[in-house]
């Protein structure tokens, strides 16, 4: 996958400046655990940049909530880093695919830290698609809901309420107080909504229509990522970020399990 990535700068280039080094190869780790990167590919990531910069040594070390790097260029002391991650349960592996092939790009041919700084930049300031995402919520919604036995009409009214899902995601959640919070809110807004649904449209099921909805907000691409830390050694990591998914997890079932009790289903 870093084919070249250990290829060290052919021609001496003028002394850079260590601490904007060091300000992008922090950038670069949290932009790639913002996506939803597991701990050791960002840790092996700035460990193959720093070698192909040259760097003496390039101490990582990374868990879901911070960041801690150690740089020491060639005549240099070391320097350290250490930023707060906010954002780090986040998915978007289209941004990381991204990010990925410019780790490539500049192991096997490294360039000035400012343009890689500038790179990074533009792919982290890429906007996202509405439609994509929209369309995506409603097919996972909607699809799950018919596969778990539900008709085609409890299908489309869980479509629909996964567009709300998605709406929750991007204006509620950032006004929310934490993760925790957003995750109640909003599977407890969409268990209002099923209930609704059924109450107009005869015949529709209720649990088929949660079913579809609760796929949307399951963190089953952070679970998985904690028990694969895990297994890899990041012991601690892995441990942090299962907690937080089995949060979330609680958060989401205590969410629609207060909307069909105060609706009465229960």
């Amino acid at each position: 996958m870093y084919e070249g990535c250990d290829n060290i700068m052919g021609n001496e280039k003028k002394l850079m400046d260590t601490d904007k080094f060091l300000n992008t190869l922090i950038k670069m780790a949290e932009s790639m655990q913002n996506c939803g990167s597991e701990v050791y590919r960002t840790e092996d990531t700035l460990r193959r940049i720093g070698r192909a910069y040259r760097s003496e040594e390039i101490d990582v070390f990374v868990i879901i909530s911070n960041i801690i790097l150690t740089l020491k260029m060639r005549g240099e002391e070391a320097k350290t880093r250490s930023r707060r991650l906010d954002g780090s349960s986040g998915n978007d592996f289209a941004k990381l695919e991204r990010l990925n092939a410019l780790s490539r790009s500049v192991c096997a041919h490294p360039i000035a830290p400012e343009e890689f700084d500038k790179a990074i930049d533009e792919i982290n300031n890429t906007p996202k698609s509405d439609a994509v995402f929209i369309a995506g919520s409603m097919l996972a919604s909607g699809s799950f809901a018919v596969f778990y036995g539900g008709s085609v009409i409890d299908g489309i009214i869980s479509a629909l309420i996964g567009i709300l899902i998605y709406n929750m995601q991007k204006y509620l959640s950032p006004v929310c107080l934490n993760k925790f919070a957003f995750q109640l809110c909003a599977s407890l807004i969409a268990g209002f909504c099923a209930f609704i649904a059924i109450k107009l449209i005869p015949g529709t099921h209720i649990d088929k229509i949660m079913i579809g909805d609760i796929m949307l907000l399951v963190p089953g691409v952070m679970f998985t990522n904690a028990v694969r830390d895990m297994l890899l050694g990041d012991t601690l990591s892995g441990i942090l970020r299962l907690i937080e998914a089995l949060l979330l997890a609680a958060m989401m079932t205590m969410g629609f399990l207060v909307s069909l009790l105060l609706a009465g289903h229960v």
